[in-house]
């Protein structure tokens, strides 16, 4: 296949290069064949999720473009080293991309950029009705073919790789990839201005309600502070679009009840957005005053008919739901009952300037199960004033992403559909949304492979999976550190071959020099007396889960200096310099 068009002079914009039709109308499944076999995504499938022709649906921070297409028409380029025209600065390329070869498809592709150099990425996609629920954009019911409809999920994917900092993209290359196909590409905009301050991953799509013209009043706890604030909803996970009629922001004053009027939030200029299926939405940058280490109220109408949502389970803080109608400009709580205990939609809030995020990826430890209920006593928090109360590095926003029961190599929820499991998708087929997508990330913490463990996993899987984090994470230039696993002994699954695995995982953290910095949770919480249980002062008395105390603790061990690159600060300018740190670890003394 050539690389362009005869007589095309240079790269060509993507939809120039079309020459797959991959959509069809169900009444006229012939009028396309996106594998080769005569099967095809479906029209009216694709409109009931959202994705509509030529609608702008933004995905893993990336902002990307649906095909304008019509039925029958080419809707997508089969990857065979085009020339594809496409400009602009940020940190990564972002593909929606998917493989129609029964396995996973890939190559390597170039950018060039405006100054004239090269640089080479590497580019798979998995299989459009083979590859995992857990890591999908969008699953679709059906797929069309020749014979009839099948019942069967259509999978697209959103894939990014990195690009050389501070360099302008002038065009890229596809690769030579048999079976792979693009349907859009973008370059993904750096978030250098802003500091993520609070968020969560999304844990399952559970039922609800159904709620219909309701509004959610959800109580979330900030890191960092700052003078501009914006906030991210995530349809992930969903089959159907999800509306928000309005929403506003306020600082809490105790309950449902705001300090001073709720401040209105816009999206592309209009009080509310529609987010496609498995999309997300940022609310548009607002002035606002955005206090450190304190509640806010993020409050959101939902004027339609609402029976299942993305949802994080165990907020660890209780939130709200009120009576009928629009509620969001409410100071006041009376149209409030306090009835939630998750957190649905809302996944982050963002901070204007700032040094950027660490990333705290990890199980209930993390997500903060066993500790006080809306006492924000989690790791994390007390992490986060650890940092504010001090000057020696950065004032980063702290991020946790840790999901109750989550596994680093095995997915709990399936990835597509409601279920009453929220554990989330595996460390895995999580990454790249809950850390690599995360607003301005400098570091991650990798703090999970207990649950792995204890559901039988070997001590090699686990190794095998943190491995592979770290080596995401340097790819795009994250500070990789790793924290020890706790011990279980004295609970019921926690028997001596399963610790034995823990222990080796342990040993290898400490050992393998993957990471650039290692906490010793273990060392620190562990019983001298007895090394396979939790020391009973931290032990919130299911033999797995820190209460407050031991929480506490584990915050306090953390060596500061492990979460940043930045060495000096200027005097004059409050600059941060950055240079590289030697690998250290955070251990009792």
């Amino acid at each position: 296949m050539p690389a362009a068009p005869a007589g095309a002079v240079g790269p060509l914009p993507l939809e120039e290069l079309f020459d797959t039709t991959a959509v069809s109308d169900d009444a006229r499944p012939c009028e396309a064949d996106f594998d080769g076999l005569g099967a095809s995504l479906s029209a009216q499938d694709l409109t009931a999720a959202g994705w509509t022709p030529g609608r702008a649906i933004t995905v893993l921070g990336a902002r990307l473009t649906w095909p304008r297409w019509r039925p029958g028409a080419p809707d997508n380029v089969r990857a065979a080293g085009q020339d594809v025209r496409l400009d602009g600065h940020g940190d990564a390329l972002a593909f929606l991309v998917a493989g129609t070869g029964g396995t996973e498809a890939g190559g390597t592709g170039t950018v060039e950029y405006a100054d004239g150099t090269l640089s080479l990425y590497r580019l798979t996609a998995f299989d459009w009705r083979r590859g995992p629920l857990g890591t999908k954009a969008v699953a679709l019911p059906h797929v069309n073919s020749p014979g009839g409809q099948l019942a069967e999920k259509a999978r697209l994917y959103v894939v990014t790789v990195p690009l050389v900092a501070g360099r302008e993209v002038a065009s890229v290359q596809l690769p030579y990839a048999t079976d792979l196909h693009v349907f859009a590409m973008s370059v993904r905009a750096t978030t250098r201005e802003w500091t993520g301050s609070w968020a969560t991953g999304t844990s399952g799509y559970a039922a609800v309600g159904p709620w219909t013209d309701l509004t959610l009043r959800l109580v979330v706890h900030t890191s960092a502070g700052g003078p501009r604030v914006r906030l991210r909803f995530d349809n992930t996970f969903a089959a159907t679009p999800v509306r928000i009629g309005g929403a506003t922001v306020a600082v809490q004053a105790s309950g449902a009840t705001a300090r001073g009027t709720p401040e209105p939030l816009a999206f592309g200029g209009a009080a509310g957005v529609e987010i496609p299926a498995g999309a997300q939405s940022f609310s548009d940058p607002l002035v606002f005053a955005v206090p450190a280490d304190a509640n806010l109220l993020v409050s959101f109408h939902l004027p339609g008919t609402v029976a299942a949502v993305p949802v994080h389970r165990l907020a660890g803080q209780r939130s709200y739901v009120s009576g009928a109608g629009d509620h969001t400009a409410d100071g006041s709580d009376t149209a409030y009952a306090p009835t939630l205990t998750s957190w649905p939609l809302l996944t982050g809030v963002d901070v204007g300037d700032g040094p950027g995020s660490v990333v705290l990826v990890g199980d209930s430890i993390t997500d903060g199960d066993r500790s006080t209920v809306d006492a924000n006593r989690r790791w994390p928090n007390a992490l986060s004033t650890r940092l504010l109360r001090q000057s020696a590095v950065p004032r980063y926003g702290v991020l946790n992403e840790g999901i109750s029961g989550n596994r680093v190599v095995t997915d709990r929820y399936p990835g597509d559909g409601v279920s009453t499991d929220s554990a989330g998708v595996s460390a895995l087929n999580r990454f790249d949304r809950d850390v690599l997508a995360q607003t301005s990330a400098r570091t991650a913490v990798l703090f999970e492979g207990v649950n792995d463990v204890l559901g039988g996993a070997s001590a090699q899987q686990v190794i095998a999976g943190l491995r592979e984090l770290a080596g995401r994470g340097h790819a795009r230039g994250v500070r990789m550190l790793a924290a020890t696993l706790l011990p279980c002994g004295g609970r019921s699954r926690c028997t001596a071959a399963v610790d034995a695995e823990r222990v080796a995982v342990n040993a290898w953290i400490r050992d393998a020099g993957v990471f650039d910095g290692v906490l010793d949770f273990d060392c620190v919480l562990r019983d001298p007396a007895s090394p396979a249980r939790i020391l009973p002062a931290y032990d919130s008395g299911d033999h797995l889960h820190p209460g407050d105390a031991g929480l506490a603790v584990l915050a306090e061990s953390v060596d500061l200096r492990l979460l940043s690159d930045y060495t000096s600060r200027s005097t004059t300018t409050g600059a941060w310099s950055e240079a590289p740190l030697p690998l250290r670890s955070s251990r009792s003394t």
